[in-house]
């Protein structure tokens, strides 16, 4: 029982609460992680190219009713600016991009799986 007591892991040191609570601790990590996915729309855009490999602006705001052009293309620009989505712009008239996970946007994913699961289980 006391293994699965999570309080008593907490450090109480004041020292070894930097660990926890510095400006590089957990929490703030967690938190910019937290700041990177918030957003109406950011989750759907990253679970969508997840599923789709490469997906071009119009596939994305099909897949997504009621996501307006300005929020899908704010998202898309906060998303890239965190690193976790990459455009790819192939220099053709009309204008053709895509979108697909970065490296760091596909790491994210098993996290994102542990959330999805973690809800599930307590509804």
């Amino acid at each position: 029982m006391i293994d699965t007591i999570t309080h008593f892991k907490v450090p109480v040191d004041r020292e070894e609460r930097s660990v926890c609570l510095g400006p590089d601790g957990s929490v703030a990590h967690v938190t910019r992680m937290l700041r990177m996915i918030s957003g109406r729309w950011k989750l759907p855009i990253l679970f969508r190219l997840f599923a789709e490999p490469s997906m071009r602006t119009s596939q994305l705001k099909r897949d997504m009713p009621g996501i307006s052009q300005k929020m899908l293309t704010q998202h898309l620009r906060e998303l890239e600016n965190d690193e976790l989505v990459a455009r790819r712009d192939f220099g053709e008239q009309p204008p053709h991009v895509a979108y697909a996970l970065t490296n760091s946007g596909r790491d994210l994913m098993p996290v994102l799986m542990a959330a999805r699961e973690f809800s599930r289980r307590h509804l």
